[in-house]
């Protein structure tokens, strides 16, 4: 079945499995990937920049990879935190910029393949993944060569870019956002950085909810101090793929 048939949940948790699969080897993405009906697996790594292409006869899906705190080269993306000038319009954190441009080339020759513009193209990630998703998305909706992304799902992303620069995206995105998950308040937006995408908020207790500010604050107090009575510090917790996936497994 083609990825559109989906409803809203059942591709939120599709693409919440991708994104946490992102992280295996390539033989344990390409087992996981066939039991979710992919029947092709491509990885993308180029100076400690890493992505999937989980693709079917329908479909292609890019899944980037997220930070991994051995990986000296996603940290050092993560810090990189000056606006630059995006290939498209406004400013981009650098560091995710960097981790996108060492993919890039492969990337966009692989989906502007004459076999595959025939395929509907989805983009996901987590935490750096979900960054890296977020600009190669805009690359995509910015260059008439290439197919047009249909929807861009991300589970625990950082603010990318600058106002115009998420202005400017238009294309459909769901941004995911766990509870006190700390990496969805990096970089500051003192620094100009905002988020794009409709956020999806999942609560202290892991249902969806759509809280005004004032009742998000409270959650997170909650959720907080929940942490704290088990022992665990909610901020880091929070940002686990597993616990993305856990809760909207359990959505209604």
């Amino acid at each position: 079945m083609s990825i559109d048939k989906l409803n809203f949940k059942e591709r939120s948790l599709l693409f919440a499995k991708l994104a946490s699969i992102s992280y295996y080897n390539i033989k344990k993405a390409k087992s996981q990937a066939k039991k979710l009906g992919f029947t092709t697996v491509e990885f993308y790594e180029n100076d400690g920049a890493q992505a999937y292409r989980f693709m079917n006869k329908h479909d292609i899906v890019i899944a980037c990879r997220g930070t991994q705190p051995s990986e000296f080269n996603d940290l050092k993306a993560d810090l990189k935190a000056i606006p630059v000038m995006a290939e498209t319009v406004s400013r981009v954190h650098q560091g995710f910029k960097t981790e996108v441009d060492d993919l890039w080339p492969a990337i966009e020759e692989d989906i502007n393949r004459k076999a595959n513009l025939g395929k509907t193209l989805w983009f996901c990630g987590h935490s750096l993944g979900a960054a890296m998703a977020t600009i190669m998305a805009s690359r995509c909706k910015h260059n008439v060569e290439l197919n047009d992304p249909i929807e861009l799902y991300t589970f625990g992303s950082p603010r990318v870019g600058w106002r115009g620069y998420c202005k400017s995206l238009n294309i459909t995105h769901h941004r995911w956002k766990n509870n006190n998950d700390i990496v969805t308040t990096v970089p500051l937006a003192v620094m100009g950085y905002v988020h794009h995408g409709e956020q999806h908020y999942l609560n202290a207790y892991g249902k969806y909810r759509k809280p005004t500010g004032w009742q998000m604050f409270k959650d997170r107090c909650r959720g907080m101090w929940m942490g704290i009575k088990q022992g665990k510090i909610d901020n880091f917790g929070d940002h686990s793929m597993t616990e993305y996936i856990k809760h909207i497994s359990k959505l209604d």
